[in-house]
């Protein structure tokens, strides 16, 4: 018999984020989060995103051992000013029983019934900035520390259930080699002078911080077109700027700004830290820390997390001027691989600005919709 337990106390809430820690033992592919920053993510008192959605956690128990877990959420910016009648659930891991998958979905299916929703859709975060979506392809390539990975099952059960795709992504990967500097060095020289734009690039991170709030309207302004978009709000915006930003490698920050001072287009990438949480397994102590420190420093691969160019310049080659600004810090670096976190299937626009470098597809990954 299965039992559906909603997780309360901070005890539980530990222990219902350490469960894919035993789901994933001795799988080389699996990054585990820190679970202190777990908690810090599923604290209501912390966590702003709590201040528009609300999560109910769950675990799945058969014989008193826990096989399944999973958060139902409702995004109520996206409910109510988008007026997408969506109930949310993410952080869904699960053995192989279509029978815990299934219970486990019946308190995501009762949340959105009882407020009235009209549709289900996962695996998704809070926010536009969480991870996304059920690993489909790529079982064999490492993750990375904002995605999710499962095995291949967890897709074929909601295709069981009868969930279709709603949403497609794409991981990409490529040399530095690839990037050759001739693709758009004459390029962003001339876009430079045309626009008069000019590069930002930061040695310390207390220089990169006047500009974050820019940035992060400048990534509303970006994505507002996508699907599923939901705004950063003012509290987010501080929250991701102390939880975050002062963790980044500041020379990978870039921005540009035109003759006014506004931001145009911003990218961040991060040294890949997949292996250094493999090693730290969950803990910052005593070793966890060394080893993130020690890959903030000296990794060779790097993980583009965000890029965004305002609307008004997003034809007119902006990237091009970030791209010249990488390439002299990855050469710097001796960076050897470039890794493209999930991007939308369609969405044209951000395939183009790599396709000179010669992406390889590595991983796929899908959201999943079920109408009430």
């Amino acid at each position: 018999m299965i039992t559906v337990k909603e997780v309360k106390t901070k005890k539980e809430l530990t222990t219902y984020i350490k469960f894919p820690f035993s789901l994933y033992k001795n799988n080389d592919y699996w990054v585990p989060p820190i679970i202190a920053d777990e908690l810090e993510s599923f604290d209501k008192t912390k966590n702003p995103a709590f201040e528009n959605a609300e999560a109910y956690f769950y675990l799945a128990y058969r014989n008193d051992e826990i096989v399944g877990r999973i958060t139902a959420i409702i995004n109520w910016s996206e409910v109510n000013d988008q007026q997408k009648k969506k109930v949310r659930f993410g952080w869904f891991d699960v053995i192989d029983d279509i029978e815990v998958t299934k219970a486990l979905l019946e308190k995501v299916y009762e949340l959105g019934r009882k407020n009235n929703l009209e549709h289900v859709e996962g695996p998704m975060g809070f926010s536009n900035l969480d991870k996304v979506g059920v690993l489909t392809e790529g079982f064999d390539e490492l993750g990375t520390m904002i995605t999710w990975y499962n095995h291949p099952y967890y897709a074929q059960h909601f295709e069981q259930l009868g969930f279709e795709t709603e949403k497609e992504y794409i991981e990409s990967k490529f040399p530095f080699k690839n990037v050759k500097l001739e693709y758009f060095d004459k390029a962003q020289e001339i876009i430079k002078k045309r626009y008069q734009l000019k590069p930002l690039n930061f040695k310390k991170t207390k220089d990169v911080m006047p500009y974050v709030d820019k940035m992060f309207d400048l990534f509303n302004a970006s994505y507002a077109s996508l699907s599923s978009f939901v705004p950063i709000t003012d509290i987010q915006k501080e929250y991701f700027k102390k939880k975050y930003i002062s963790f980044i490698n500041p020379e990978y920050i870039k921005f540009v700004e035109d003759k006014d001072q506004n931001l145009v287009a911003f990218a961040i990438v991060m040294p890949s830290f997949s292996t250094a949480l493999q090693k730290a397994n969950g803990k910052l102590f005593p070793f966890g820390f060394y080893h993130l420190l020690n890959a903030r420093n000296n990794s060779k691969d790097v993980c583009f997390y965000l890029i965004g160019v305002h609307p008004d310049y997003q034809s007119k080659g902006a990237h091009a001027i970030i791209f010249k600004e990488y390439h002299t810090t990855f050469t710097e670096k001796g960076i050897e691989n470039c890794i493209r976190t999930p991007e939308l299937a369609d969405n044209h626009a951000i395939h183009a600005i790599w396709k000179n470098f010669g992406p390889k597809i590595i991983c796929k990954r899908k959201t999943f919709k079920l109408n009430l």
